[in-house]
């Protein structure tokens, strides 16, 4: 028998006129990894510090098991700023110590890159003082889990960590036997990891069994039963749960609770974007070119993050960007909205960007724009426009957006500068739809955003018609939001990934412990490289015309792809449509059969070029 932790029995706590925690009872045991999910401001933060005793309960009580090792990591951390990474991290093991320990190297590898730290300026003797509160965090982060714990209380962990970053994490916290207690609103993260959840609401705290998605089906059937019919269709939740049923098996784990019900619930809910209806949206709002690039070359300072770089956004696609932090993800974005902004007269250092006559673009940046403080939130919204089209014939005014988004018709009276960062986070969302752009750039928009805030954004992007990039380290959002993921590896080229993130970090995986291999030396493999310099040139040895040549290729296969996903698309509607006519159904199910055996074969010829191009 699992012993018992934690015990938090009957607390409360208030803040002003507002009770955020009201007679909550549970418990934390060995072996528990629990997700604690809720609204932004409903006690999710002020729960975990409270059972972690770092803040006290104003009635009833907490206990701890006798000897408790807790760490907790608060999104505020104390590290002293006047000693090095090495003296809060390592402490005073000698360099052989720690360099011995297994543990220790696979959490500086996995936090930072390498032993060598190759990120910061002195590597280990690195002074924490002019750092980063991302770096910081880091460091706070590594601190925790080189300890011993028995009771791990994170907060926000994933902030400020980039895919591989939370990948890997995920992976160590999977193989860790201390006991987990988690607020993030990174999903992917959450059913990787946490086998039970607590969402935090009015007051009170719901516990589920199982990860993300199993809370999401558990949470939809406990409200079918609640609920009448008609208030259920209304339900967002819903729509989620029939993205989730119907995405990829590995995605969820096997639900605890009736899956009958749960299909009953989402039967005649259809797809969350109807694809082809929005291509023919997109196409209307934005003709033939939104942004053509032709041989473009990107710079920061002396670097050159991206070279020679061929591609087409195109109306309707929804891409997905990954890479590397400083491979030019952010830069890329900047010199479309340059292009864009002025109207084609600012360019790149080399090569031409095409900007589309019709296009009006919106750019979310990772910096929240500063507003007049003292202007109401409806204010704010509504001195960009006072109704928004949404597309598909969905129109809100600026107030029934902004409950959309969260505040209620109470909360849109408070000034802005009374809002906290993910309340400004969400005001300055709301500020760009209202804007009706018909091409969007999100530079990670999950940032300071609660789950709930985030279902609501994904379904205004379901049925929003135009074109969409995404730069984010969330892989639910990703997966949810966009069709087609490319990723900046750091080699200063752009590629598609067919099989999206997974596939990024299995390449960046490759290319980690390619780097990480001994270098050739000693005279017999000089004159081995001697000789197979001589020999035709491999593949990253192409001239410029024939790696231009395998760009070109490369383009005309991604819109070949997006094309067969079209029509994919449509003959599944056909499908669906004719199910009784067996004669037309088989005639559509060859035709589909033609088309999945065309997107295999341009999918390896992409991969060949891809390694070459």
């Amino acid at each position: 028998m699992a012993t018992n932790l934690v015990n938090v029995e009957a607390v409360g706590k208030v803040y002003g006129t507002r009770a955020l925690l009201d007679g909550v009872s549970l418990g934390v045991s060995e072996g528990d990894r629990i997700g604690v999910v809720g609204r932004n401001g409903d006690g999710k933060t002020t729960l975990i510090r409270i059972l972690a005793k770092l803040e006290p309960a104003d009635d009833g009580r907490v206990t701890h098991a006798g000897g408790l090792r807790a760490g907790v990591l608060t999104q505020h951390d104390s590290l002293d700023p006047a000693a090095t990474v090495r003296h809060e991290v390592i402490g005073d093991l000698a360099d052989h110590e720690w360099a011995g320990n297994a543990k220790i190297r696979d959490i500086l590898t996995g936090l930072f890159g390498g032993l060598d730290l190759p990120a910061f300026p002195q590597g280990l003797d690195t002074v924490i003082g002019p750092l980063s509160g991302g770096e910081r965090r880091r460091i706070a982060l590594a601190q925790l889990l080189i300890a011993e714990q028995d009771l791990i209380v994170l907060d926000e962990p994933t902030n400020h960590l980039d895919v591989e970053g939370i990948s890997w994490l995920a992976g160590h916290l999977r193989a860790r036997r201390s006991a987990l207690v988690v607020v993030t609103h990174d999903r992917w993260f959450l059913d990787q990891v946490c086998t039970r959840m607590w969402d935090v609401q009015r007051g009170a705290v719901h516990e589920y069994e199982g990860g993300y998605s199993d809370y999401v089906f558990a949470r939809a059937e406990r409200e079918r039963i609640a609920a009448t019919e008609e208030a259920k269709r209304q339900n967002l939740m819903r729509k989620e749960l029939a993205w989730l049923r119907r995405g990829a098996p590995a995605r969820t784990s096997k639900p605890r609770f009736r899956i009958e019900a749960a299909n009953a619930l989402i039967a005649d809910v259809p797809p969350p974007r109807d694809s082809a209806e929005l291509m023919k949206f997109a196409n209307s709002r934005l003709g033939k070119t939104v942004f053509d690039l032709e041989d473009v070359t990107v710079t920061a300072g002396p670097k050159v993050l991206l070279k020679h770089l061929t591609w087409q956004l195109g109306p309707g696609d929804r891409i997905g960007l990954v890479g590397v932090n400083g491979a030019g993800k952010t830069s890329l974005l900047r010199a479309l909205a340059e292009a864009a902004r002025s109207e084609g007269e600012r360019q790149p250092e080399s090569g031409r960007i095409a900007v589309g006559k019709t296009v009006k673009l919106a750019y979310l940046s990772q910096e929240v724009a500063e507003l007049d403080r003292n202007l109401r939130v409806l204010e704010a919204v509504e001195a960009v426009r006072q109704r928004v089209d949404l597309g598909k014939g969905r129109e809100m005014t600026a107030s029934q957006l902004c409950e959309k988004f969260g505040f209620t018709k109470e909360k849109q009276w408070t000034p802005v500068g009374d809002l906290s960062g993910g309340e400004r986070r969400r005001l300055q969302i709301l500020r760009l739809l209202m804007d009706e752009p018909n091409v969007l750039f999100l530079d990670e928009p999950t940032n300071d955003l609660d789950i709930e805030t985030l279902t609501q954004l994904e379904d205004l992007l379901d049925g929003w018609p135009g074109s969409l990039v995404v730069i984010s380290h969330d892989r639910y959002f990703l997966e949810r939001t966009t069709d087609r993921v490319l990723a900046l590896l750091g080699d200063a080229t752009l590629r598609m990934l067919p099989r999206g993130v997974d596939e990024y970090l299995e390449r960046r995986q490759r290319m980690l412990a390619a780097a990480a291999a001994p270098s050739a030396s000693g005279s017999g493999k000089q004159a081995s490289g001697k000789q197979k310099s001589a020999e035709a040139p491999s593949g990253g040895q192409r001239s410029a015309a024939e790696q231009r040549a395998a760009k070109k290729e490369l383009q005309k296969i991604e819109r070949r792809l997006d094309r067969i996903s079209d029509q994919e698309s449509t003959l599944h509607a056909q499908i669906a449509e004719d199910a009784t006519d067996f004669t037309r159904v088989a005639e559509l199910d060859a035709k589909l059969r033609e088309l999945t055996g065309e997107r295999d074969e341009l999918e390896t010829r992409w991969l060949e070029l891809a390694d070459d191009a």
